[in-house]
C-alpha cells in the first residue's frame, strides 16, 4: 500500500511540474489583453496602491476594491487580491498579473488525477485523463491569462475530489465546503452553480450523504466567507450592490445577452469542434461507455458535470468563450476511461499479441483530416504562403508530424499514437505559448504599450483623456495610469469647446474630418496623435 502511495504521488508531482513549465513559460512576454485582463489587473493595481500607502479614505481597497476611482463591484476579490501582493513582491508588470492564475490553474492537472484515482480502481484512466486536460488549448490558453476562470476550475477539482473522499470518510466535508466558498470568493454565484451540481451528483450517487449535518455543516463553513463579503457590500453600498453585482452582472446573464455577448445555443459546440481536437474525437464513444456503465459512481459523475454544465451555459443568453472552462476536466475524464481502454503497454516494447483490437475508423480518418489541415496551415504560414510567420509555419509543422505519425499508428492498431498525441501536443503547445501568438486577440487592435507610453509621458496624472478609437481598451488604461474615453465625433466637437480644455487621442484622418479649432499636437506615436486645445 506504501508503495501504492508513493507511485501515486509521483505521477501527481510530474504532472503538476509539467503543468508548471507550460503555464509558466512565455508568461509575461506579451501584454495584457482587453477586457477581463486589463480590468482584474487595473482593479488589483488599485488594491496594491491602497495598501502600499494607506489612508483613511483607502484602508479597505482590499474590501471594496476601485476601478477607475469608481466602487468595483462585479465580483469578489480574491484573485485581484492575490495579483496585489504579486505586484508588492515583484513589480507591477504582466508576470505578476498572470501569476497567481496561472499557478492556481498548474493545480487543476495533479487534482484532477485524484479525481481519477477515486474514481477508477486502475492508474491508467487518471494519467491519460490529466494529460489530456494538459494539452487542451483553451484550458491551458485561458488559465495563463489574468482572468479568474483557471482558478476557478482548480476550485471546483477540489470540490469535487473532497465530495469523492467524502464517500468514505466525512470529514472531507470542509474541503467541499472550501472548494465551493472559493469559487464564491472568485466569481460569485457560479460556485452555487458549480455547488448545485455536486449536490445533484450526491442524490444520484450516495443520497445517504444528504442527511448528514456534517456536509451542511461544512457547506455552511465553506461559504461563510463569501457571506461575510456579500453582506459587508450590502453595509457599504445597499440595494445599488444588489443591482449591479447580482443582477446586471450574474442573473442578468441567463436571460440578457450582455454588452452584446450573444450566441446560438449550440455556441459552445462550435468551441469544443473549433478547440477541442483532436480529443474531440474520443468523447462520442467516452460517452456511450458512460452511459452504458451509469450505474457507477464515474459514469454518473461524468453524465452530471458534463451534461449539466453544458445544458445550463448553453441555455443563457450570455455566451463567452471562457464560460466552457468548468466543463474540460469533466470531458477529460471522459476521454482518459475511453484511451484506458484501448492503452496496450506491450506496444511500447514492440510485442504484439494477437488480438481483435480494431480502433473506429472514425478516430483514423480524423485524424488524417487534421494532419491535412495542420499541414496546410504550415503553408500558409511558410515563406510562400500568404502570411509569412515562421515560428506558425514551424508550429504547423510539428503539428502534421504529430497528427501523420498518429493516424499511421492508428491504422496500424497501435495504441502508441496515444502517446505521439500527448507528447506533439505537449510540445506544440509549449511552442506556442514562449512565441508572442499565444494571445492572438492582439493581433486585432492597435498595439497598447507604445501608445500608454506616450500618454504617461505628455499628461497629467489622473487627467480624463478622450478618444476616436471606438471601444474602451481597459488595457489601455492600465498601462498608461490614465483613463481614457472612448467619445463619438459629434460629443468631441461639443467638449473641445468646454474648459477645461480635454486631451484628445486621435488619429489625423479623424482630425482632419473634425475640422477642430485651436488643435495643438503634444505628441505623436505610430499613427495616433495627442492634441489639446490651445487656452484662450
Amino acid at each position: 500500500m506504501l508503495a501504492k502511495h508513493r507511485i501515486d504521488w509521483t505521477w501527481a508531482i510530474a504532472l503538476w511540474l509539467a503543468a508548471m513549465l507550460l503555464l509558466m513559460a512565455g508568461l509575461g512576454n506579451v501584454p495584457l489583453r482587453d477586457w477581463d485582463e486589463g480590468i482584474v489587473a487595473q482593479v488589483a493595481k488599485d488594491i496594491w496602491r491602497a495598501q502600499t500607502n494607506p489612508t483613511e479614505a483607502t484602508s479597505l481597497t482590499w474590501l471594496y476594491p476601485t476601478l477607475g476611482n469608481a466602487p468595483y463591484q462585479n465580483k469578489p476579490t480574491l484573485i485581484h487580491w492575490l495579483i496585489a501582493q504579486c505586484y508588492a513582491i515583484a513589480g507591477v508588470n504582466e508576470w505578476t498579473a498572470r501569476f497567481p492564475g496561472a499557478f492556481l490553474t498548474s493545480l487543476s492537472i495533479p487534482l484532477l488525477y485524484w479525481i481519477g484515482r477515486e474514481l477508477f480502481p486502475q492508474r491508467t484512466p487518471a494519467i491519460f485523463s490529466a494529460l489530456i486536460l494538459l494539452v487542451m488549448l483553451p484550458f491551458v490558453r485561458h488559465g495563463r491569462l489574468a482572468m479568474l476562470d483557471g482558478a476557478l476550475v482548480s476550485f471546483s477539482l477540489v470540490m469535487f475530489y473532497s465530495l469523492l473522499r467524502m464517500r468514505r470518510d466525512l470529514r472531507w466535508g470542509l474541503g467541499v465546503g472550501a472548494g465551493i466558498g472559493l469559487m464564491c470568493l472568485t466569481k460569485g454565484l457560479v460556485g452555487g452553480l458549480m455547488g448545485a451540481i455536486a449536490l445533484l451528483f450526491i442524490l444520484w450517487d450516495t443520497p445517504r450523504l444528504l442527511t448528514s449535518s456534517y456536509l451542511w455543516g461544512s457547506l455552511a463553513l465553506g461559504i461563510a466567507p463569501f457571506i461575510v463579503w456579500y453582506w459587508a457590500q450590502l453595509q457599504r453600498y445597499g440595494t445599488a450592490f444588489l443591482d449591479t453585482h447580482l443582477v446586471n452582472q450574474s442573473l442578468s446573464r441567463v436571460w440578457n445577452a450582455v454588452e452584446n455577448n450573444s450566441g446560438p445555443p449550440w455556441y459552445y459546440l462550435l468551441e469544443l469542434l473549433k478547440y477541442g481536437l483532436p480529443w474531440l474525437i474520443f468523447l462520442p464513444q467516452g460517452f456511450r461507455l458512460a452511459w452504458e456503465h451509469r450505474g457507477l459512481g464515474w459514469a454518473k459523475l461524468m453524465l452530471v458535470w458534463a451534461g449539466g454544465y453544458l445544458l445550463i451555459i448553453s441555455l443563457m443568453q450570455t455566451k463567452l468563450p471562457w464560460y466552457i472552462l468548468p466543463l474540460y476536466p469533466a470531458l477529460a475524464l471522459v476521454g482518459g476511461v475511453v484511451l484506458a481502454t484501448i492503452w496496450e503497454p506491450e506496444d511500447l516494447f514492440g510485442i504484439r499479441w494477437l488480438s481483435s483490437r480494431q480502433y473506429p475508423k472514425f478516430w483514423q480518418l480524423s485524424l488524417g483530416m487534421m494532419a491535412i489541415a495542420a499541414a496546410a496551415l504550415s503553408v500558409y504560414f511558410s515563406p510562400i504562403g500568404l502570411a509569412p510567420t515562421p515560428t506558425l509555419a514551424i508550429l504547423g509543422m510539428m503539428l502534421t508530424v504529430t497528427l501523420t505519425s498518429a493516424a499511421v499508428l492508428a491504422i496500424r492498431q497501435d495504441s502508441q499514437f496515444i502517446l505521439v498525441l500527448i507528447w506533439g501536443s505537449y510540445v506544440s503547445l509549449l511552442m506556442l505559448m514562449v512565441s508572442p501568438y499565444w494571445v492572438w486577440e492582439l493581433q486585432e487592435q492597435y498595439p497598447v504599450k507604445p501608445v500608454a507610453l506616450m500618454l504617461q509621458q505628455h499628461t497629467p496624472a489622473g487627467e480624463p483623456i478622450l478618444t476616436s478609437y471606438p471601444h474602451g481598451r481597459p488595457s489601455l488604461n492600465f498601462y498608461s495610469d490614465r483613463w481614457v474615453n472612448p467619445i463619438s465625433p459629434d460629443a468631441i466637437a461639443q467638449r473641445w469647446q468646454q474648459d477645461p480644455p480635454p486631451y484628445l487621442l486621435t488619429d489625423q484622418p479623424t482630425l482632419d474630418k473634425l475640422n477642430l479649432k485651436s488643435v495643438q499636437q503634444i505628441a505623436a506615436i505610430d499613427y495616433w496623435i495627442l492634441v489639446k486645445r490651445i487656452s484662450k
